[in-house]
């Protein structure tokens, strides 16, 4: 299967439908499977100890719980993003902060779901979206392979298909932090598909977890990494999201499947530098060889 391919818009849009068009624009030009934002209720997601905490923002020095209702899209938002995903023929979702966030996503219909790392041990949350029985990608960062176990019993139980994503929860990741290897770690404890969700700057550790078998990719996508915004760093400007589209075409093509065969187009050279020309393998047994000195 091809590698599903999501653009994380998330927050990247600051709170503006035109921003979060140009970047669905920029998933359907790059080729993306999807493209993902984020549902929160903040009353219930922001922590009483933060809610009044003054933060300087483009829309003035205001509380954190008002700057988190800024930034979020409600019911006229998000039936515009349905209508214009549906016309621009690419899928959507979003990652569930709550119970509330959920039960208005349900509306929408959407193919998946994602548990984003800061939700992996919100046990109530868990259940809730397991009982939908909807494809759900289930973010690993800042969590112990002990976190991981309780989420997937959970989604074991309810029989709900899910994917987990190997993640580093900074923004943006540092290089030598990203410990790929995970995927394969994953893979084999809990026998499901491993995707990656990446926070770094650049393509290469993307790539890599590719090539080391990745079956969904999550990428941040930015209008202009220079926007204000806690995302904007670790994400990727079109340019770099398009890059990052078509070399991953490139190396799951190159992957292949793992079958030792002689090709079509090796037969040509085959038949030039061995001789035979049906391609077939043409085996020299010789008894009991001569040892080759070494010096």
């Amino acid at each position: 299967m091809p590698v599903f391919i999501i653009e994380e818009i998330g927050i990247n849009h600051n709170g503006d439908l035109d921003i979060a068009k140009k970047l669905i624009d920029t998933a359907v030009l790059a080729g993306c499977d999807a493209v993902k934002f984020q549902k929160r209720t903040p009353d219930v997601c922001v922590p009483e100890a933060q809610k009044n905490i003054l933060r300087d923002t483009p829309w003035g020095n205001i509380s954190y719980l008002d700057y988190r209702y800024h930034m979020e899209f409600g019911k006229h938002e998000f039936d515009t993003i349905d209508d214009y995903c549906k016309d621009r023929n690419i899928s959507w979702f979003a990652s569930v902060w709550d119970l509330e966030s959920l039960e208005f996503m349900q509306h929408y219909q959407a193919g998946y779901y994602k548990i984003p790392s800061a939700m992996l041990c919100n046990i109530e949350l868990l259940h809730g979206v397991a009982q939908t029985g909807v494809y759900t990608f289930i973010s690993t960062g800042m969590s112990s392979l002990e976190e991981i176990d309780a989420a997937v019993a959970i989604f074991n139980r309810h029989r709900c298909p899910f994917e987990l994503m190997h993640c580093v929860s900074t923004y943006p990741m540092e290089n030598s932090d990203a410990n790929l290897h995970c995927i394969e770690t994953l893979r084999q404890r809990y026998h499901c598909n491993v995707g990656y969700s990446g926070h770094e700057r650049g393509l290469q550790i993307t790539l890599a977890a590719v090539a080391l078998g990745a079956t969904s990719i999550e990428r941040h996508v930015t209008i202009d990494r220079t926007m204000y915004g806690s995302d904007q760093a670790a994400s990727l400007e079109p340019s770099g999201l398009f890059k990052l589209v078509r070399d991953i075409r490139v190396i799951e093509k190159a992957l292949g499947d793992g079958i030792k065969r002689v090709l079509d187009s090796e037969i040509p050279i085959r038949s030039k530098l061995r001789g035979d020309t049906d391609g077939q393998t043409t085996v020299t047994v010789v008894s009991d060889p001569k040892p080759v000195s070494r010096l």
